[in-house]
């Protein structure tokens, strides 16, 4: 995005005193002295609006227009000036003011510039030079090239012009669902055109820098969050969808979950024999299993501190192959795709296998419309660097996710009054540890050790304790902001950090609604019923970290400093019985989700759901959906498998419908 000079400077002003250069007697690696503005990072944010929405780049000009203007110090109860024509002290109060506001805009101004600013600074890398600040912080960053000799195995469709296709099924989206029904279907002797928003990266293209990646592969380049900002949502946007960038979770939907899903929405199946023979073919096709779910440090801290309060845990099983093979190290990376070709995503398994039988694949390409003839689903309408693509089929899978497929259905005409409803993110916190020794939580598995001792605090609604990956853009980003100089002291620290995300099975929802251009905008606030689960669960974490051996915690709130846990278990209980009493307003306390559900849900009940427990929209014929989005309600659990197996179950249906 262009940003004229009069805003750059205005952003420049903003980032430095977020990251500010700071006199220190002791500054070996120049981090101290180091500000943001030596890093370009006000130009850097500007590249990367580029893939927001130009409704959002409109709210972002707007923003920079108010720091521009000397009516700004309204906003702050400070003086008539605009932001360039303040010190550098001043600005900062201004953005603590903002953080607190309870003009909600404010806020969420605050939240957006410091979640760019500090990501790009400490997270941004190129090929020929390493971040300024991984030194001070201790962060390695890359480990190792990717291998540019290993081939790619599908070649994608390069149309260079208007075209015609057809084909049996037109499957839309490549994530967890449609990667499945794709392997499914052409092995079944189906003609399969596979049509994908995102890139094709492979092991060759995986560089592990995690600005580049995240840009690449991300959801909206990572940017994306819901429409006022509170909620940070982390979703694939390339071949293989999520699969190819997440954490390698493989849990099974608990069965409680299932029960709910079967007997409040009417779809008996989910209580079969041959459902449970769904997931036991994807654990199979994507070697599911503990075998390779080794704990690092930060999951040995959350095992560690759990089991001496004499809480649950257990070993999350991976889709994994070949991990224990080489120096998992690597592994910690996985997050911006996986450089050895171990994790076995859809990318490596059905798509692969559908691959192998003449499916075909489009990507970057983007369905504008599902064509429906007489109350039939006959292709879709997609654009394609400026090409026009029409795909004829004979049905039309959609596996767009829980963001895009409700947006390509509304574009398309349907008008089910609970497409887009019922949104469920699994809303998620990070309580991030300092321990004495290091961490280095951006080596070994992601994520292995799981607790869920507070899963059933109200019914089956409750929250799991799991790990995330560190690196060191997506921790700025993370830590609260209090100062400039506390910022800096907590980056400090990157290396002893040790995190637990709480991870919240959310029971009210909220909705993708879609824009004047057709895109989908999210709408979520986390009611009171879910915002006390994640209080506790951040209050358990906290507990487990002091247990653990932790000396310090940080809260994820804009409003408390970090607090010292060598004052021991009462100064700490202490402290977390004040924690409801905080405020908890939007984008008080950063939010995220790597989670997305429901918007289609599935159910007998064709008033009250879209989608019929055959996976088949009610209102058109010949139009399923195989993603998350036919979720009755939140799975509970890390939903890749959920989708899986789902899909699987699909497809088994569509085969024998459509059979050749």
């Amino acid at each position: 995005m262009t940003l004229s000079e009069k805003h750059l400077s205005t952003l420049r002003a903003v980032c430095d005193a977020f990251i500010p250069s700071i006199l220190s007697a002791s500054d070996t690696h120049g981090f101290w002295r180091l500000k943001a503005s030596d890093f370009e990072t006000a130009e850097k944010i500007a590249i990367a609006l580029d893939h927001l929405s130009q409704a959002q780049q409109q709210e972002f000009v707007q923003l920079l227009d108010i720091l521009s203007s000397p009516l700004l110090g309204l906003t702050w109860f400070g003086a008539l000036k605009s932001v360039n024509n303040l010190s550098q002290a001043q600005v900062e109060i201004m953005l603590q003011r903002w953080s607190q506001s309870p003009i909600a805009p404010l806020r969420q101004g605050f939240h957006a510039l410091k979640k760019l600013t500090t990501f790009l600074m400490y997270g941004y890398s190129d090929e020929s030079t390493a971040n300024l600040t991984w030194a001070a912080i201790k962060y390695p960053g890359p480990l190792s090239k990717p291998p540019l000799d290993k081939p790619r195995p599908i070649v994608p469709l390069d149309l260079r012009q208007d075209q015609a296709l057809s084909c049996d099924v037109v499957i839309v989206g490549s994530g967890a669902g449609g990667g499945v029904v794709a392997g499914e279907l052409a092995e079944a002797g189906f003609d399969v055109i596979v049509v994908e928003k995102g890139k094709y990266g492979s092991e060759r293209d995986f560089t592990q820098r995690e600005a580049e990646m995240i840009g690449a592969y991300y959801e909206a380049g990572g940017a994306y969050s819901t429409k006022d900002g509170s909620v940070s949502i982390f979703a694939g946007a390339c071949l293989g969808g999520g699969t190819t960038i997440n954490w390698s979770a493989a849990l099974r939907t608990p069965d409680y979950v299932l029960e709910e899903w079967a007997k409040n929405h009417a779809n008996p199946h989910f209580l079969t024999p041959e459902y449970q023979r769904s997931f036991e073919a994807i654990e199979s096709a994507t070697h599911v299993d503990t075998a390779e779910s080794s704990h690092n440090l930060q999951n040995q801290a959350l095992e560690r501190g759990a089991k001496a309060l004499g809480y649950h845990t257990t070993t999350i099983p991976r889709n994994s192959n070949g991990c224990a093979t080489h120096d998992c190290t690597m592994c910690g990376y996985c997050s911006l795709g996986c450089q050895q070709g171990t994790k076995m995503g859809v990318l490596k398994t059905f798509l692969e296998r559908a691959n192998a039988k003449g499916a075909r694949f489009l990507v970057e390409t983007d369905v504008e419309n599902v064509l429906i003839r007489e109350g039939k689903a006959v292709g879709v309408l997609a654009r394609s660097a400026g090409k026009n693509i029409t795909i004829n089929a004979k049905f039309v899978v959609v596996a767009a996710g829980s963001i895009h497929t409700p947006a390509l259905l509304l574009r398309s005409g349907l008008q089910h009054e609970h497409i887009g409803k019922h949104l469920h993110l699994h809303p998620t916190v990070s309580v991030a540890g300092i321990y004495a020794e290091p961490m280095n939580a951006w080596w070994g598995n992601m994520m292995t050790a799981l607790s869920n001792e507070i899963t059933h605090i109200t019914g089956n609604w409750g929250a799991k304790l799991e790990t995330p990956p560190i690196h060191s853009g997506l921790l700025g980003m993370a830590l609260p902001w209090l100062s400039g100089r506390g910022h800096k002291e907590g980056m400090l620290k990157a290396a002893q950090v040790g995190a637990f995300i709480v991870l919240t099975r959310d029971r009210d929802g909220g909705s993708i609604r879609v824009d004047k251009r057709g895109r989908p905008v999210a709408h979520y606030h986390i009611s009171n019923f879910d915002l006390a689960h994640l209080q506790r669960g951040i209050q358990e974490a906290a507990r487990i970290h002091l247990q653990a051996g932790a000396e310090e915690v940080y809260f994820p709130h804009n409003h408390q400093a970090p607090f010292s846990l060598k004052q021991g278990v009462q100064a700490l209980e202490t402290k977390l019985r004040e924690l409801p009493s905080w405020k908890w307003r939007p984008n008080d306390f950063p939010l995220f989700s790597a989670h997305q559900m429901g918007t289609c849900r599935m159910g007998g009940n064709r008033a009250t759901h879209p989608v019929s427990p055959e996976g088949e929209i009610y209102e058109v014929k010949n139009l399923f959906i195989a993603d998350s989005s036919p979720f009755p309600e939140a799975s509970g659990a890390n939903p890749m498998l959920s989708i899986q197996a789902m899909a699987h179950f699909t497809a088994q249906g569509l085969k024998a419908r459509f059979s050749r």
